[in-house]
């Protein structure tokens, strides 16, 4: 087989528009930080999904996303940078690690994310459980999100994370329905949607939160459709971001969205009944997810001062 060149590899790629450019501050705080990470043991998606905002989430906003249940996911999506196969055995001590990682770095937020575990009964949820507890545990004032995969919609497994007490449940659709087959490895549309709303039943108090990414093919049609379909299915908050094609082996991104369009689409999603959204050419999952909680873990945030 003759290996492509790099210019044939380019071939049908699109430039990126000056609004894409990133400023890599890789100061003093941040390279700390990321030698902490490796010293734990532990991996970020913010470092595996090569996420634009890493400097600022993790020097500036005092965020960080982990990713748990190990580095390899058991599914293939064709967007995500993350490495897919055969995962390793489970990690239990590695909720306290990841626990004592956010004491150091004295996070306000910590999300809590995963790779898909299709080869575990339940998921994996009953590890997600316990990291989300031994955060409460060591760091009571800092507010927790979830961010798992479908979990194959099993209701038990849905439960036992719930029954953790996170502050926001974040479950992203990624993409829009007409999609989804092409973009997502063995997850759905629909059971996304109904995940969404499972988890509102259980847990009514508790924000959910969805994201689309842009740049795939879809229409603004379809956007609003699927900003339609989340509503129905009672999800509180929406971000929405630009694809960015990870490696010449995922799919090619097939239009960047000029930040006026973002606004845009902010604007109709609040019109339509979301409580938050953040929408913009670099906009993740995890962006500004601090400021997304109910008021009462907001003011947990600050030791009960409201902001």
């Amino acid at each position: 087989m003759v290996k492509k060149t790099m210019a044939e590899r380019r071939e049908g790629m699109l430039r990126k528009p000056e609004w894409l450019k990133i400023d890599f501050n890789t100061n003093e705080d941040y390279m700390d930080l990321k030698k902490m990470m490796r010293e734990m043991n532990l991996h970020t998606v913010c470092e595996e999904a090569k996420c634009p905002n890493i400097y600022e989430c993790w020097s500036v906003r005092k965020t960080a996303t982990f990713m748990i249940l190990g580095s390899i996911c058991t599914r293939g999506c064709r967007f995500c940078a993350v490495t897919s196969g055969k995962p390793t055995e489970l990690d239990w001590a590695e909720p306290e690690r990841v626990a004592d990682s956010v004491a150091k770095m004295g996070l306000r937020h910590a999300v809590v994310t995963a790779v898909a575990r299709d080869d575990l009964e339940d998921g994996g949820s009953a590890v997600f459980a316990e990291t989300v507890r031994a955060i409460h545990r060591k760091m009571p004032n800092t507010t927790v999100e979830v961010l798992p995969s479908d979990m194959k919609g099993t209701y038990e497994s849905i439960k036992t994370l719930m029954d953790s007490k996170p502050d926001i449940f974040n479950h992203n659709i990624e993409t829009v329905r007409r999609l989804t087959p092409s973009v997502r490895h063995r997850a759905t549309y629909d059971r996304s949607l109904e995940l969404l709303d499972r988890v509102k039943t259980i847990a009514p108090d508790v924000p959910t939160k969805s994201s689309i990414m842009l740049g795939l093919g879809e229409t603004k049609e379809e956007i609003i459709q699927a900003m339609d379909d989340l509503r129905e299915h009672r999800v509180d908050i929406m971000t929405i971001g630009q694809y960015l094609q990870p490696s010449f082996k995922h799919l090619k991104v097939q239009k960047y969205y000029h930040p006026d369009e973002f606004a845009e689409l902010k604007e109709i999603a609040l019109q339509k009944g979301f409580s938050h959204c953040e929408a913009g050419p670099m906009v993740r999952s995890s962006y500004h997810a601090d400021e997304q909680v109910n008021p009462e873990a907001r003011q947990r945030q600050f030791g009960g001062c409201a902001q």
